[in-house]
This record gives C-alpha cells, sequence and structure tokens, in this order.
C-alpha cells in the first residue's frame, strides 16, 4: 500500500514539470515531508476550462495543478469520512470495482511525490510480542519527481449552500500494485508510476477504455527506485521536516543489532 509520503517541490516547479496552465496556479501548500491520509495535496488533472460567467464550458480540457484532500469520497457517498480509509485503489480491481470504476473511466490524476515511505516487519518483538518495524523512504534513484497514478472524485455536500465555496469535495486516491522484486522485500503492493510519456493518455478524460488505460500503467523498472532506512519519527504524523527522508545508518535502524 502507499500510506505515506513526501511532497516538498513548489508549485512553480510542478508546473514547469507536468507542462500546467498557469493560471489555474493554487494557493501554495508548505513542504510536506511526512503527508498521510486527509491531509490536502497537489495533482495534476485535465478538466475543461470554466468561463467566467461560471456555466458549462466546451473548450477542450486543459492541465490543471489543483489541490486535493487524500482519501478518495465516491460522488455517491452520504458520508464524506468514507474517504479515510480509501486512500489506495488496487489496479487489480479498479475498473470494476464501484467505489473508483467511474473515476477510472474519467477523472485520472497524477500526484507528484519525492518518493513514499513503507514499513518493513523485522525480527524484533513490541511488548505485545508484534514484530517491531523500520520505514524506508523509497524514491527515483535519479532524485527526480514520483508521478504516482491516481483517481479523482467532486463530491457535493448536500448540507451546504449552492454558493457556498466549501460544497464541493475534491478529493483523491492512489493507484496501487505488486511491488517490483527488490522492492517486494520491504513490502508487497507499491503505487504505480506514470511515464512522461504515458501523462497526456492517463490524464485524457476521453480516454475510456478498460486495457487502453491499463496498458499505460506498469510497475517501475527494476532499478530504477532505491530504498533506505529511516528515522521511526515518521510514524508521528505529527513530526514533520526533510530530517525524515534522509538515510539514516544501517547499523541503526530497528533489528540490525
Amino acid at each position: 500500500m502507499c500510506g505515506r509520503y513526501a511532497s516538498s517541490r513548489r508549485p512553480a516547479d510542478l508546473i514547469e514539470e507536468f507542462e500546467v496552465v498557469v493560471d489555474r496556479t493554487p494557493a501554495p501548500l508548505e513542504p510536506d515531508y511526512n503527508v498521510a491520509p486527509t491531509k490536502e495535496v497537489y495533482a495534476v488533472v485535465e478538466r475543461p476550462p470554466r468561463p467566467a460567467d461560471g456555466s458549462e464550458g466546451h473548450e477542450p480540457p486543459e492541465r490543471q495543478l489543483r489541490v486535493l484532500r487524500w482519501g478518495l469520497v465516491p460522488s455517491w457517498a452520504k458520508d464524506p469520512a468514507i474517504g479515510n480509509r480509501m486512500i489506495n485503489a488496487r489496479m487489480e480491481t479498479v475498473a470494476t470495482k464501484p467505489a473508483y470504476r467511474r473515476a477510472f473511466a474519467s477523472r485520472r490524476c497524477l500526484l507528484p511525490a519525492d518518493g513514499y515511505f513503507e514499513w518493513y516487519p523485522t525480527e524484533e518483538k513490541t511488548k505485545a510480542g508484534k514484530p517491531r518495524k523500520q520505514p524506508f523512504f523509497i524514491r527515483p534513484r535519479d532524485g527526480g519527481i514520483l508521478a504516482m497514478a491516481g483517481l479523482y472524485e467532486i463530491w457535493k455536500d448536500p448540507t451546504r449552500d449552492e454558493d457556498d465555496p466549501e460544497r464541493f469535495r475534491w478529493s483523491c486516491t492512489v493507484l496501487t500494485t505488486e511491488a517490483e522484486d527488490t522492492l517486494g522485500r520491504i513490502h508487497d503492493r507499491m503505487p504505480l508510476m506514470v511515464e512522461p510519456d504515458r501523462w497526456s493518455s492517463w490524464l485524457d478524460p476521453g480516454v475510456s477504455g478498460k486495457d487502453d488505460l491499463l496498458s499505460l500503467l506498469v510497475p517501475a523498472a527494476p532499478g530504477r527506485l532505491e530504498a533506505f532506512p529511516v528515522s521511526r519519527a515518521v510514524g508521528n504524523v505529527k513530526n514533520n521536516g526533510p530530517e525524515l527522508v534522509e538515510p539514516i545508518p544501517l547499523e541503526d535502524a530497528v533489528g540490525t543489532a
């Protein structure tokens, strides 16, 4: 799964990297080295531009950088709290599972990340007798941006007035797949990455064929990502800062003593 990641790039960097339409730039988020479910995150989407009068436009979709909340709330949900547990969508079932299939067909996004965290269960035991876990940070070996495949939804809050700017909640989820061999030893699942030459097809709401979409998604090539142990401080969502993604000496990692 993907339950934590880091996102420290500035909007200007993401606009350049993903060739975003600049006039849709959202208010900047603070660099976040411990992104957890329900937090606000950057997402790259393609949406038709909305005319100044607020009516529905008929222009072709434009690439936008938006701020979404991590934890997808389906449009049919009665309670937005459902999003708290819908942070990941499995590639194997995303095209058929009711919570995700409509978004998979037409509301896909890219979630930029520096890298993501996974916890490896060691042979060392806690006082409760459970395996003590060591966090690892997994990132592109070349230091580039990780473009995670995602889906987004727009949920309308029936308790709010029509003119309430908070009436529509934009939310997202990360697609996951089986981890490639070198990372599978840490965790058996990993987020799906979208290669740059496939970004346009993945984001295009006009592409809806299940087989066409699934063919765009492939696990990261072996060796493209690197993983290293990091401080257990990342386990507390209150902790934040670049030190959370810094490697720690192997001898300081849990289970290596």
